[in-house]
């Protein structure tokens, strides 16, 4: 994960997906600095992001704060002389709304508020923006279908533990820019679906159902932080899934060495203690590795150290059509590091699925 000099103390205790605001014990202005880079590589402007969190504004709150932001650009979203300009600040309201759930408010209630408020801005963007967006729900998913109807392959786009539909956009934008369709989803414990369910190990399950609902034969994934491991569970038992790339996804997790703090997350997104030891135990994925078929690629940051947490080089290695690309400055999510493996990851996806020959 990224470890921002301001923040080093509290870069040997970060989770996966950043989350050092489960304990109280960490400020909130430490938790902003250490997700500087997990917010702008999900497209906050960094200026603003550095307002929001710089200020007294986080004296109210995280949820508060960043909430606050967001309903800021649903009112510029108000004033807008043109659709284009509307639609993106209700994109960009999504991603504030969707931060807001991310931090060490304790406020349950507030955070299921601004869930709902990131989906609902993100819903009204693409009214606007991509009037051929389909929303896709079902027992265990929502999310968004984006691309062209007679798109040559789909997509789907994993989030992890604490991450949700409304904070890849770079992920999905690059696979567009391809001619891909994408499914951007929540599953249970995810996003919207976060105040209603909790994580379930077994996600080929919901992959499965992913597939039925958006009717087609095959479908590539890429999973972030531990939707990697979500992804590549999942192209090992769903036969399905064509292509798989991992992002900061873990082969392994060991309940007893993580953090407090990721152990507090899981906790709350597990639905308790004993719930997210027994998730925490299946986290493995040795035995399956050698049962992915299809072709897949791990991206792994070479900054990205976090105890209890084994990385994806061992996924690459048993994989029989896995390959490895290793970022050596890149932190959790690579959102420092764009340049170095977003480009080569949509490109691989978009041959995988893609090129003549290809099952």
């Amino acid at each position: 994960m990224s470890r921002a000099p301001a923040a080093a103390a509290a870069a040997d205790t970060a989770s996966p997906e950043d989350a050092l605001g489960a304990t109280t014990a960490t400020t909130a202005a430490a938790v902003a600095e250490e997700r500087f880079s997990r917010a702008t590589g999900a497209g906050l402007d960094p200026h603003e992001y550095r307002w929001v969190t710089g200020g007294p504004a986080l004296a109210d709150g995280w949820t508060e704060a960043f909430a606050a932001a967001g309903r800021r650009h649903l009112a510029r979203a108000e004033r807008a002389a043109s659709t284009v300009s509307e639609g993106g600040h209700l994109q960009v309201a999504a991603r504030w709304f969707h931060f807001a759930t991310l931090g060490p408010d304790p406020r349950g209630r507030a955070r299921a508020r601004a869930a709902a408020e990131a989906d609902a801005a993100m819903g009204r963007a693409l009214a606007l923006l991509e009037p051929g967006a389909r929303r896709i729900e079902g027992d265990s998913f929502a999310g968004w279908l984006r691309g062209a109807a007679d798109a040559a392959a789909t997509v789907v786009v994993v989030p992890g533990l604490d991450s949700g539909k409304e904070e890849f956009h770079a992920v999905t934008g690059a696979l567009l820019d391809r001619g891909l369709a994408v499914f951007a989803m929540d599953g249970p414990g995810q996003g919207v679906l976060a105040p209603s369910s909790t994580l379930r190990p077994d996600y080929e399950q919901v992959v499965a159902g992913v597939v039925d609902a958006l009717g087609v034969d095959r479908v590539g994934l890429i999973g972030l932080s531990l939707g990697g491991w979500y992804a590549a569970r999942s192209a090992a038992l769903e036969p399905r899934v064509a292509a798989a790339a991992t992002v900061s996804g873990p082969l392994r997790l060991d309940w007893d060495g993580l953090p407090p703090v990721l152990r507090e997350l899981l906790a709350g997104r597990a639905g308790g203690v004993g719930r997210a030891r027994a998730f925490t135990g299946r986290v493995d994925l040795s035995g399956v590795a050698p049962d992915i078929a299809c072709p897949l690629l791990v991206v792994d940051g070479g900054q990205d150290v976090i105890p209890g947490v084994v990385n994806g080089a061992g996924l690459a290695a048993g994989a029989p059509r896995g390959e490895y690309l290793l970022v050596p400055h890149g932190d959790h999510l690579l959102g420092n590091a764009h340049p170095h493996w977003l480009a080569r990851t949509a490109d691989w996806l978009a041959e995988a699925l893609t090129a003549p020959g290809r099952t």
